[in-house]
């Protein structure tokens, strides 16, 4: 495990592998989370509009795309590094969880503070809310030492997720940035953005893009109801190159895996009890995908595992961990079909 809690961490605090492997012919992975965050998860019987809120504390947890992401590859049997911003008291308290947590990590010392999240869970009506602050804004400089450190990083890793939100202050076309260095380093870029950033991104080209149903409509312009919807913009992503893989994910019906051999329909497998909440169930799928993909396996195995731990995701409150052998026993009862 590695933790650098300055602008600064030497060549000599990265970590040449990622933690121990129950898969050890799976390759090490690298992600990047720029806006991460505290989640303070919290419990109340019932959500009153007036008077005190009674609430338990259910955990405090560290969240972000990229750090969730690598979190879940360790649990997978893989390997990762997650590489990230840190700043103020909030961001001590990060790396401290992140520590204890076992997560391989290097930490990029920033200005301002690293933001906190709400995580509410309303126990009698099993709804969760996530209350979500925009989050510090970066220098131009904390931007370009995370690409260095990135760099420092990626060297024999096959692949490189960024995930999560791009904090203030940073130009809309840093995850382009983000795409060169890693296609210049020999390594391919899974992708998992929004705004802005995200089309700056594709424009510059990636190997595999994950979207869900907001995004693909921020892209079009138009609802994204069902497969048809999303075999029309994955087959624009992949044709003209903005992704080697395209994944758009379409809630309760599963999701299309699109590459130049064709398009793939993966269906949502019958969930073994209630959904509580889809907080999460995005960076758990993109894991199950970039864990499938180091060990060698081709994409819709890989996206079939994905949407099954997506609909494992779907069984825990708020952002708790999915369980990985329900995954598992999902992953069998994906329902895929080729579309011509």
């Amino acid at each position: 495990m590695t933790t650098a809690a300055t602008p600064d961490p030497s060549p000599a605090g990265i970590p040449d592998g990622a933690g121990t492997s129950e898969n050890p012919s799976s390759q090490p992975v690298v992600t990047l989370t720029m806006n991460p965050t505290v989640d303070l998860c919290w419990e109340v019987e019932h959500l009153e509009g007036t008077g005190k809120n009674r609430a338990r504390v259910r955990a405090v947890a560290v969240g972000g795309g990229g750090i969730n992401v690598a979190r879940h590859v360790g649990r997978f049997g893989g390997r990762a590094t997650a590489v990230h911003t840190a700043g103020g008291e909030v961001g001590l308290r990060l790396n401290r969880l992140l520590d204890e947590e076992g997560v391989d990590h290097v930490a990029v010392g920033i200005d301002d503070d690293t933001r906190e999240a709400l995580v509410l869970f309303e126990t009698s009506s099993h709804r969760s809310y996530h209350v979500v602050p925009p989050g510090p804004q970066l220098r131009e400089h904390e931007g370009e030492r995370c690409l260095e450190v990135l760099e420092q990083l990626i060297g024999g890793c096959p692949y490189v997720v960024a995930s999560g939100s791009l904090p203030g202050g940073l130009r809309d076309d840093y995850f382009a940035a983000v795409a060169r260095r890693v296609r210049e380093a020999g390594s391919r870029l899974i992708l998992d953005t929004s705004g802005p950033a995200l089309r700056a991104a594709l424009a510059e080209g990636v190997f595999l893009f994950r979207c869900n149903r907001t995004e693909a409509e921020s892209l079009t312009g138009r609802p994204v109801t069902g497969f048809d919807d999303a075999l029309a913009l994955n087959e624009r992503l992949v044709t003209t190159g903005a992704a080697e893989i395209a994944v758009t994910t379409l809630g309760a019906l599963g999701a299309l895996c699109s590459t130049r051999d064709g398009h793939t329909e993966l269906h949502v497998p019958p969930l073994p009890g209630e959904a509580l909440s889809d907080a999460g169930a995005g960076d758990s799928m993109v894991a199950a995908v970039t864990t499938q993909l180091a060990a060698g396996e081709d994409p819709v195995s890989a996206c079939a595992l994905g949407v099954a731990t997506a609909a494992a995701a779907m069984l825990t409150p708020s952002t708790e961990p999915f369980d990985v052998d329900v995954a598992r026993s999902l992953r069998s009862q994906v329902r895929t079909a080729t579309r011509l």
